[in-house]
């Protein structure tokens, strides 16, 4: 019996329906989680990752090749590898000797030549991270005689009004002289006709990259009722279009976290950190400053400079700090892995190189968070490669203030909605706090 004409668009549509659902149903999912939810192990302690392979909503066997490592190439052979077959079990055992993380990475290829993988975290023993080198011994001096050098140096702030729709809201484009070869550049917001003596103080510091101030941030902090200020990393003039930032980036700021390592006088984060300071007496200076709150907020590179933030000014009351780079550099000399920017190279038999090494050591943002007093949150990817959980809980344990971390075993470098409003949140209720102790 032949279909009727006007029923063949909807028994094709049901084919294809179908057809579609049998694909979904045959496809293969790979994961890898810890056997215990939160990651979290203490030293010596068995831990194990679980393996799961299922075709549709089925589970399945196969046989899965793993590696497990402490983020360190060098390392391999001391953790398990191989291939697991999960018909004869789904677990990979694993043990540290000392505080440390183990990511591990599992692969599967199906009859069809179809590639999946999937890795996980766990940690043993992280708040046992210690310091990778004692801080130098004229640390403070250093930074005192630096912030003695800027505060010699004319504030001399340049506000340009930018308009916005939203009218309760007042922006300016800030320019402000600073030590360190570029000025403090961001943007500021503020709720319109705020009363002296009213508002918290917020900065946004941003990632690695070459771009401008963020306008958006600066008015979300005040929407929310604070002094905002976002600025960017480099000094550079907001609101240019993207190919000004991209020549900036291929050419004089190429590369610029290697920019003078060789010295402590020359490393391009030094200038960086002395903008945070400037910044934060421009913020100070504002009519509307509340003379009590400083927040800092930021992810990646823009994570270390909140750690940088909170150490170096004591007037920071509260730091956000994601991801943190700009930490451990010397984490190579204690025999593990150190955080992004890589920033101290290695000879060819593998030690870190002695001078670099050296002034390394006073643009670490562990060694600003060992002199942070403010309350903090910050946010740890368990298999994040840029910036390696262990390089960042070697900076959280440092922290004097009250403190709180979120784990995020599955995560790698990154700042997802969910931490952004995690963070927020902690920020707006330590500005409660902060206005209820008056």
């Amino acid at each position: 019996m032949r279909t009727p004409s006007s029923l063949r668009p909807l028994t094709f549509a049901i084919l294809i329906l179908s057809g579609s659902l049998l694909a979904a149903e045959e496809n293969y999912s790979l994961k890898v989680v810890a056997e215990r939810e939160n990651a979290v192990y203490e030293i010596g302690e068995e831990a194990k990752f679980v393996v799961t392979l299922t075709k549709g909503e089925k589970p399945a066997t196969g046989k899965v090749i793993y590696i497990v490592d402490d983020f360190m190439s060098e390392h391999t052979d001391q953790f398990p590898r191989g291939t697991l077959d999960l018909a004869d079990g789904n677990t990979i055992s694993v043990k540290m000797t000392s505080p440390g993380f183990l990511k591990c990475r599992v692969n599967f290829q199906t009859s069809e030549n179809q590639k999946l993988s999937a890795t996980a975290g766990l940690g043993f023993s992280p708040t046992k991270i210690p310091l990778s080198l004692p801080v130098p011994e004229d640390f403070d001096q250093f930074w005192a005689d630096q912030k003695k050098q800027l505060a010699q140096i004319p504030a001399d702030a340049k506000l340009t009004h930018v308009d916005h729709k939203d009218q309760s809201v007042q922006c300016f484009d800030v320019q402000v002289d600073c030590l360190g070869g570029a000025p403090v550049s961001g943007y500021l917001a503020k709720p319109r006709n705020a009363a002296e003596k009213s508002l918290p103080a917020i900065l946004w510091v941003h990632g690695a990259g070459v771009r401008s101030s963020s306008l958006s941030n600066a008015i979300k902090g005040a929407k929310a009722n604070m002094l905002s200020m976002d600025i960017n990393a480099h000094g550079l003039p907001n609101g240019k279009p993207g190919e000004f930032y991209q020549e900036q980036n291929a050419g004089r700021l190429n590369n610029y976290r290697h920019t003078g390592r060789e010295d402590r006088e020359t490393s391009y984060f030094r200038g960086m950190f002395l903008r945070l300071v400037r910044a934060i007496d421009f913020l100070a200076d504002q009519p509307e400053w509340d003379g009590k709150t400083v927040i800092v907020v930021g992810h990646s590179q823009g994570g270390g400079q909140a750690l940088v933030a909170g150490g170096l000014d004591e007037r920071v009351t509260f730091i956000a700090t994601g991801v943190p780079a700009i930490c451990d550099h010397s984490g190579r000399a204690a025999d593990r892995i150190n955080g992004w920017p890589k920033l101290v190279p290695q000879s060819e038999n593998g030690e870190p190189d002695s001078k670099i090494l050296e002034a390394s050591r006073y643009v670490d943002a562990v060694n600003f968070a060992s002199r942070c007093k403010a309350d903090a949150i910050m946010s740890v990817g368990f298999i994040d490669t840029v910036c390696p959980p262990s390089s960042c809980f070697a900076a959280y344990n440092q922290l004097q203030g009250d403190k709180q971390v979120i784990n995020e075993p599955l995560m790698g470098h990154a700042a997802p909605a969910h931490i952004h409003k995690a963070f927020f949140d902690a920020i707006q209720e330590h500005v409660r706090q902060q206005n209820s102790a008056n």
